[in-house]
C-alpha cells in the first residue's frame, strides 16, 4: 500500500473585513486582511479503482460525501480541466477538525487542499493562474485558501495580494458551536458601501505594529452576525479581556471569534481561560502561518 499523499487545509482568519460595494450581480466587493492559523483539516489520497471521499474527525457528521462536497467538486473540476494530468483514481480521506459554517473557510480550505493535492500528483506542470481560476469558480474564499499565507483579498475574494512579510503572532479561535450562514449575515447588513482598508505599513514585521493598524479597521459583518447570534459579542468581550490580547474580533461571517496575541504562551493561556468559561465551545490556539 503506497504512502498517502497529504495536504493540510488550515483555518482562514479575516483579521479585518470591509464590505465596499454591492455589485449588480448581487455579490459584494470586499477588502480583507486574511491570515491562516496552523490548525487544519487534513486531506489524504491513495490510489484506487474509482474516485471516492470518506470523512472522519470531530465535525464529520456535519458534511456529506456526495458531489455537493467541495472536495469532490474540486477534484471533478480539476479532472475536467486536465483530463490526463492524474491518470489514477483516488480514495480521498478528509479528517474534519474545523467546525462547519464557522467563518474560517473550512469547506473552502478543503477544496483548495484538494486542488493542491491534484496539482502535486499531476504528470505535467499545472499553471497556478489556471488553478486559481478553478478555485474562483468553486467559491469566493477558495483562491485565498489556495495560497494559505498572509494576503489582502479584494473583489469577491479573487483579487489577491500576498504579503511577503508578516509579524510572527499567535491566534486563539473560539466557536460557540452555532452554525451561521453567510447569506443570512449579508441579508442583515445595513451599509454596503463602506470605506476600504487603510494602507498597510511597510515593512509589516511587529505584532504591535499590526495591532495599531487593525485598530483602524473592522469586520463589517460582525454587527449583523451578533444580532443573529448574540453570544458572538460575549465571546469577543471575553477574549479581549484576556492577558496580552492585541485584538478580539469575529472572523468572516462568523460565528468564530479570534484573539490575536504576540506570544504562544499568552495565546495558550487565553485558550485555557476561554475553555474554562465556555466548556461547550470549540477552542484552538495556534501560530499564524507566515512567509
Amino acid at each position: 500500500m503506497p504512502e498517502p499523499i497529504v495536504q493540510l487545509a488550515p483555518a482562514k482568519v479575516n483579521l479585518a473585513l470591509h464590505v465596499t460595494r454591492r455589485r449588480e450581480d448581487g455579490y459584494h466587493d470586499l477588502e480583507s486582511l486574511v491570515v491562516f492559523a496552523d490548525v487544519a483539516d487534513e486531506l489524504s489520497a491513495t490510489p484506487a479503482d474509482i474516485d471516492s471521499l470518506s470523512i472522519s474527525g470531530p465535525f464529520a457528521k456535519a458534511l456529506g460525501t456526495g458531489e455537493s462536497n467541495l472536495v469532490s467538486s474540486a477534484v471533478a473540476a480539476f479532472r475536467a480541466r486536465w483530463p490526463d494530468a492524474v491518470k489514477t483514481a483516488l480514495s480521498l480521506r478528509l479528517v474534519k477538525n474545523l467546525p462547519v459554517a464557522a467563518g474560517i473557510g473550512g469547506g473552502s480550505a478543503d477544496a483548495a487542499a484538494a486542488l493542491r493535492l491534484m496539482a502535486s500528483l499531476s504528470e505535467h506542470p499545472v499553471p497556478m493562474a489556471e488553478l486559481a481560476d478553478i478555485a474562483t469558480a468553486l467559491g469566493a474564499d477558495v483562491p485565498s485558501c489556495l495560497v494559505s499565507m498572509p494576503l489582502v483579498a479584494r473583489g469577491v475574494g479573487e483579487v489577491l495580494t500576498p504579503l511577503p512579510e508578516f509579524p510572527a503572532c499567535h491566534i486563539v479561535l473560539v466557536n460557540p458551536m452555532v452554525p451561521l450562514a453567510t447569506a443570512d449575515v449579508f441579508r442583515r447588513l445595513r451599509a454596503h458601501d463602506n470605506y476600504p482598508l487603510p494602507e498597510l505599513p511597510t515593512p509589516l514585521t511587529r505584532p504591535a505594529q499590526l495591532g495599531i493598524w487593525l485598530a483602524e479597521t473592522r469586520n463589517d459583518l460582525q454587527p449583523p452576525a451578533v444580532k443573529l447570534v448574540p453570544i458572538i459579542g460575549d465571546i469577543v468581550e471575553q477574549l479581549a479581556a484576556t492577558q496580552g490580547c492585541i485584538l478580539a474580533r469575529m472572523s468572516g461571517s462568523g460565528a468564530t471569534v479570534f484573539g490575536l496575541f504576540g506570544s504562544a504562551g499568552q495565546a495558550h493561556q487565553a485558550a485555557q481561560v476561554m475553555r474554562a468559561h465556555n466548556p461547550d465551545h470549540w477552542v484552538a490556539a495556534a501560530p499564524v502561518i507566515v512567509p
